[in-house]
């Protein structure tokens, strides 16, 4: 009886040994099991935390650009503002130049008129000049040489003391008629701007007439000059 009793004890503490070992296990594998998963959803939560962070950064760089397009758009309204401002006055001129627009017109007709009259007025004149221009060319013109207006002689100029090169100017042009200064300045030697000065001096006393019908020009001795001269020469002045 009591041998059955301590094998009964035995067989339950085998028992109960084993069935501790077997929850031990257990309880082992389901740490094991909680650790593993533990680690899993550790890395659940930080891939799900940088997906937080990186969603972040880019809801910050939208809010900059979203920004930045809000104040671009702020001045995109400002100049549509100042477009529109433009194209009322735009309008309200065009407004205008249409209620003128008649009166334009009839204005416009009125100077067509008028300049197909000018182009028949233009066309006349140029057949009356051509008409002009033919006659011309018949018509032989003798060109009219103009003298100045003489002086007159005083006596006593006459009579006054010459140099020697006024007395040989006047004989060069009493011997050898009419001449121009370059003409006379290479007969008596002289400078240009000294013949010049002696060819007025000898016209303003008097002592020579001078054609101006074209340049040079021309001096030649008055008849009456030659007369005091000869007077001069023998004495009776």
């Amino acid at each position: 009886m009591i041998e059955g009793l301590l094998t009964l004890i035995i067989i339950l503490l085998t028992a109960t040994v084993i069935a501790s070992i077997e929850y031990y296990r257990q309880i082992r594998k389901a740490q094991k099991e909680y650790e593993k998963a533990r680690e899993i959803i550790e890395d659940i939560v930080l891939s799900f935390n940088r997906e937080l962070k990186r969603d972040a950064e880019n809801l910050d760089r939208i809010a900059f650009k979203v920004e930045g397009n809000i104040a671009k758009v702020d001045t995109s309204l400002k100049k549509v503002e100042t477009v529109e401002r433009k194209l009322t006055v735009i309008e309200n001129t065009l407004r205008m130049l249409s209620e003128n627009y008649t009166g334009i017109l009839t204005k416009t007709k009125e100077v067509e008129a008028k300049t197909n009259n000018i182009e028949v007025t233009c066309q006349t004149l140029k057949t009356k000049i051509t008409e002009i221009e033919e006659q011309a060319q018949k018509a032989a013109v003798i060109p009219e040489i103009k003298s100045e207006p003489v002086i007159p002689i005083r006596r006593d100029k006459a009579m006054s003391a010459l140099t020697d090169t006024e007395v040989a100017v006047l004989e060069l042009l009493a011997t050898e008629g009419a001449k121009t200064a370059p003409e006379i300045r290479d007969k008596i030697g002289l400078s240009r701007e000294h013949t010049a000065r002696l060819m007025k001096k000898l016209y303003e006393e008097g002592y020579l007439e001078r054609e101006t019908g074209k340049i040079p020009f021309r001096y030649s001795v008055k008849k009456e000059m030659e007369k005091f001269l000869k007077k001069a020469e023998s004495g009776q002045v």
